[in-house]
């Protein structure tokens, strides 16, 4: 190496080295007092979940307004949700049930919102996971509810609605598909599997590229990926993480439809959030089969100033053109004007149903 350049990167070299130790440092000093929280907790007998999603979401935020310097709103989160992720875990360590096996997209949103000091339970489907909460065997679910590009999750609506589980969070990932097998080739390929949503996303590039290759359903993404590891005559369609958790190698990459392709997952537990300053409250509601009913549902969200942002529509399955409306407010359930336009809502619909207030991300 030149020694100018030695000497310029020498310096700078040994800063990072020291202001390493010293952050080092102020994690361990955050972690024993995380730790202290957990023993006046104790000692007051203050029994309760660890996770606190208002208070997590509150810190993050709090360090993003701070900001000044050049790290990204997005990488705070990333950085800090590890950091609480761990000392969280020394108090007690969270189970998050979620759609497997390993390397799935539901996977990477779980690590995303709580953070790598987890203990994984991977599911066979979203069933599963919601009977895994219900049943204590996980603390938290993460699920999937709505892709930008195919639309709801119907599957999910529908285990919302009859869940005693409430929401408390949300995490919205880009969704990158590639297409990989054990060789990197299509060579003695006959079938690509993948989730049916994946499918869906990439239709129109299989369509131009292999519009031979016949398309399997699989219970999702990473269950393609294992199998296409065992069997040479399949490829798979899902994330990077995938491919590595697998050992196989990617044929083609960034083959989604639409390049802002995005899934909004949704965090399940039984745990009630409080309001953390931004939040969002889920509700379904149904309404009596007449005329204006819709809109008369909708009236005591303008006449309190709540603002929707998401209206979703499921049929009841009564053979009576009824349907279920799957509606996001802003604002939490416990903040006055959403409290009125809840209360002036539950009076004159046929169906009311709070899911969760939580952070909105």
């Amino acid at each position: 190496m030149d020694n100018s350049l030695q000497a310029r990167l020498l310096p700078l070299r040994h800063q990072i080295d020291a202001l390493d130790e010293q952050i080092l440092d102020l994690l361990n000093q955050r972690a024993m007092t995380a730790q202290e929280v957990g023993k006046v907790k104790q000692d007051f007998d203050l029994e309760g979940p660890v996770l606190k999603p208002e208070r997590e979401a509150m810190v993050i935020r709090r360090l993003q307004a701070l900001n000044k310097g050049p790290f990204t709103e997005q990488a705070i989160d990333a950085v800090w949700t590890q950091i609480i992720s761990t000392c969280r875990g020394l108090e007690s360590v969270l189970t998050v049930a979620y759609l497997g096996p390993q390397g799935s997209f539901s996977e990477q949103a779980a690590l995303e919102h709580f953070g790598h000091a987890v203990t994984r339970l991977r599911c066979d489907s979203f069933d599963e996971v919601f009977r895994a909460v219900e049943a204590g065997q996980a603390d938290v679910g993460m699920v999937p509810v709505e892709n930008s590009t195919e639309g709801a999750v119907n599957r999910t609506l529908d285990l919302l609605l009859n869940s005693p589980l409430k929401v408390l969070g949300e995490r919205s990932i880009k969704i990158h598909h590639n297409l990989m097998s054990q060789s990197g080739s299509l060579e003695g390929v006959t079938r690509v599997m993948a989730h049916p949503q994946a499918l869906a996303q990439c239709q129109a590039w299989l369509t131009q590229h292999y519009p031979k290759l016949a398309r399997d359903a699989a219970s999702s993404n990473g269950e393609a990926a294992r199998i296409a590891s065992q069997d040479p005559t399949v490829a798979a369609i899902a994330g990077a993480g995938a491919a590595q958790a697998w050992d196989l190698q990617i044929v083609a990459s960034g083959i989604q439809d639409d390049p802002q392709n995005r899934t909004r997952f949704l965090a399940v537990g039984a745990i009630e959030t409080l309001p953390s300053g931004n939040d969002k409250t889920s509700i379904i509601l149904a309404v009596p089969n007449r005329a204006g009913a819709v809109y008369d549902m909708l009236a005591p969200l303008a006449a309190n100033k709540v603002s929707m942002t998401r209206l979703e529509s499921r049929p009841a399955r009564t053979g009576q053109w009824e349907y279920y409306f799957y509606v996001d407010l802003q604002g939490h359930r416990n903040e006055p004007a959403v409290a009125q336009a809840l209360s002036d809502l539950k009076k004159q619909v046929a169906f009311f149903k709070v899911l969760g207030s939580y952070p909105s991300q």
